[in-house]
């Protein structure tokens, strides 16, 4: 049997088979199913399967708090650190972030300043991609030795964005992406909340256990791996894995 549900950004498909199947065979046969239709979805579009867990994988959460930061820099504590040291934990098949402001670099661009350098949206799009990458060059010998060439140009802060060239002006004068557009960095649109026993917003984790793994063994590396871990966070961040979060959708 298979149910879909769509929502505002997001689709699921849920694929239902036999009592019995091998869940790794399952997801061998949907996953080579996937990609036969990939060439087949619009431009941008990228599935992808779910954890391989079951139902009742959810086995732990935990909470990150501080005084002195706000939900986004948490919320990037959790995407960029935390998570992918939980998730190398044996038996872990994914850590879900929740919570917080996903932290994003947003361009509000000028209609009427496009239209006064005769510079459209898709070239000011195509000249933010092209400005954030690394690209190879060549080898090069020198004294029997040989070096590897690079360009690294991925974009660190606000100023390397506002000076992406997005045209050329009068006299061969570079229109910069400052001088279409206001720069700034804000949240992406969220679905929902975090909150903390009644006491505010928060954000955190939940971990998912994967199918066949032994839980109460998963949880226990799992709470000593996030105890190391927040020895590497600054002293003001502290993690609640006692008291679980209720989450708002």
């Amino acid at each position: 049997m298979v149910r879909g549900y769509s929502f505002y950004g997001y689709s699921f498909i849920y694929v239902i088979f036999d009592d019995g199947t091998d869940p790794y065979w399952a997801r061998s046969r949907v996953l080579e199913y996937l990609s036969s239709i990939s060439g087949q979805l619009p431009k941008g579009v990228t599935p992808s399967l779910g954890p391989d867990a079951t139902g009742v994988g959810w086995a732990f959460m935990y909470s990150i708090n501080s005084t002195n930061r706000n939900l986004a820099d948490l919320r990037s504590i959790q995407d960029w650190y935390l998570k992918y040291q939980l998730t190398a934990v044996p038996g872990v098949s994914e850590v879900a972030s929740i919570g917080g402001f996903v932290k994003q670099y947003q361009v509000t661009v000028d209609p009427t300043k496009l239209r006064a350098y005769n510079l459209s949206l898709n070239e000011v799009s195509r000249a933010i991609e092209r400005s954030n990458g690394e690209v190879g060059g060549r080898s090069l010998e020198l004294s029997e030795r040989e070096f590897i060439l690079r360009v690294k140009g991925y974009i660190e802060n606000l100023d390397d964005l506002k000076k992406v060239a997005v045209g050329v002006g009068a006299n061969g004068v570079p229109v910069l992406l400052r001088d279409v557009a206001n720069i700034q960095f804000g949240p992406d649109m969220r679905r929902g909340i975090s909150d903390l026993n009644g006491d505010g917003e928060t954000v955190g984790g939940i971990v998912v256990v994967r199918y066949g793994a032994n839980a109460s063994k998963v949880i226990q590396e799992v709470k000593q791996r996030l105890d190391q871990a927040m020895k590497s966070l600054p002293p003001d961040v502290k993690s609640d894995r006692h008291l679980r979060p209720h989450c708002i959708d």
